[in-house]
């Protein structure tokens, strides 16, 4: 009943979906990471920095306060926030008793020392962001490899292309596959190599708690060091009381094309459906339509379709909002950082469909040969570019009179190719024995310079 009564799909019908992401984002997950960032600025003030006596037997005790939270230590902060109506004040409660619990209570006060709560929020979502990345990255490449598999598989299968919706020159399955591969993988890279960034640096980013009591410590170099060494994030020196966000902009843009990317790889996979190019494998059971019973409709290439497009929308709100705020900060930004659980989550089951959709497909090849073979008027192409490299006059418009707007059969080709005066003998041979399932250019060779590609570049 918990999901039946769901206010978001993503906790309701694609909950089984987004597993790997609860922990992450969910309001525990937020809390967690809080601790966490708390917790680990306590033990630096007081080992790196020495404003306070800390013994090794102290920091174990601090470190395990995060190591070992659980949902119990979650609901004791909700608790003590039901009172401070304030979520950072009550994570920092909630240490000051374990504190005071293990008899550390003499250091109690150095707990939150000179943050705001920016600081501990703003590296809370740092560090959920990287794991989330992490997290979607997983479904991404197994995405990414699908399509290369299917496009090394078919990399010889000989199909006819569209531009404009309209026959145009013969590829193959395969090159086609791997145009999207290439896609996708691009925009992975800058994915996972794109920067993850925190500040803690006060009330308004300049240090001014931490320099007045402590004016001989070198508090630019503190916050960078524990940005770096104690989490493994990129510091921000030049900031107001907020993260200017820029990172997750960035982020957010790159996974913007790469679900758009992703959305064109659903509808062409549609088309070719549709044109039954490929067929779907079956599974006893399943109904395609309540009233067709012959149907099987192309169902997780239009739920990827349809769930990458929300996540886009999301993306592309946060990634402008983000990187605005009044003056020294607001709390605008508070509501919308919310979302990115939502937001991963769409992106995640996007990929997700989109897979299982290319699962269930295999290739008809059939029908492909059949429409190649039903449309020659596809090698006006080459055949008049064979005419304008021998000097033959009009090519162009001659193979414009014998095939546009008509249907065309092979062997109508061959009393132009016995008239032409400038053209080799050889050549007009092979431009007799053309076919379309033939004439794919590089297709292959495309294919094979893919996979050298990505396997010299790791």
């Amino acid at each position: 009943m918990d999901r039946l009564s769901a206010l978001s799909v993503l906790d309701g019908r694609y909950a089984n979906l987004v597993d790997e992401l609860r922990d992450i984002f969910s309001e525990y997950g937020l809390i967690r990471r809080r601790v966490e960032v708390e917790t680990r600025w306590l033990v630096f003030l007081g080992r790196d920095i020495g404003l306070f006596e800390l013994d090794e037997s102290g920091a174990r005790f601090i470190t395990s306060i995060a190591d070992k939270f659980d949902e119990k230590g979650a609901a004791r902060i909700k608790e003590i926030e039901s009172v401070t109506n304030h979520d950072v004040k009550a994570v920092e409660y909630y240490i000051k008793e374990r504190l005071d619990d293990a008899g550390l209570g003499d250091i109690r006060e150095w707990t939150h020392f000179g943050c705001t709560s920016e600081d501990i929020n703003n590296t809370a979502y740092a560090l959920m962001i990287r794991n989330g990345r992490e997290a979607v990255a997983s479904a991404y490449l197994s995405l990414i490899r699908k399509v290369e598999s299917l496009g090394a598989l078919y990399k010889g299968v000989p199909m006819m292309s569209r531009t404009h919706g309209q026959p145009a020159t013969p590829t193959t399955v395969g090159k086609e596959f791997v145009n999207f591969a290439w896609r996708l993988r691009r925009e992975f890279k800058k994915m996972m190599n794109s920067p993850v960034e925190a500040k803690i640096n006060g009330a308004s980013g300049n240090l001014n708690a931490h320099s007045f009591v402590f004016p001989h410590i070198d508090w630019i170099d503190a916050s960078r060091r524990f940005l770096v060494d104690h989490l493994g994030v990129e510091p921000l020196l030049f900031t107001t009381q907020i993260n200017p966000y820029s990172y997750i902009s960035e982020l957010l843009q790159v996974m913007t094309r790469a679900a758009s990317i992703t959305i064109d790889l659903d509808r062409d996979m549609w088309g070719y459906i549709s044109l039954g190019y490929f067929r779907q494998k079956l599974k006893e059971g399943e109904v395609g339509s309540s009233t067709m019973p012959h149907k099987v409709n192309p169902i997780d290439f239009e739920n990827s379709e349809g769930n990458m497009g929300v996540a886009i929308s999301m993306m592309q709100h946060l990634s402008v909002k983000l990187l605005q705020s009044r003056f020294q900060r607001d709390l605008s930004d508070s509501t919308v950082l919310r979302n990115l659980g939502a937001v991963f989550g769409h992106f995640l089951v996007g990929f997700k469909n989109c897979l299982k959709g290319l699962d269930k497909i295999a290739i008809d090849e059939k029908i492909i040969k059949k429409d190649l073979s039903d449309t020659p008027e596809l090698l006006a192409e080459p055949l008049q570019t064979v005419m304008r490299v021998f000097g033959e006059k009009n090519p162009y418009e001659r193979l414009k009179e014998l095939t546009r707007g008509k249907k065309v059969m092979q062997n109508d080709y061959a009393p132009l190719v016995d008239s032409l005066e400038k053209v080799p003998d050889d050549y007009r041979e092979r431009m007799k024995s053309l076919s379309c399932d033939t004439y794919t250019g590089m297709a292959e060779q495309l294919v094979d310079l893919y996979f050298k590609t990505i396997k010299d570049n790791g």
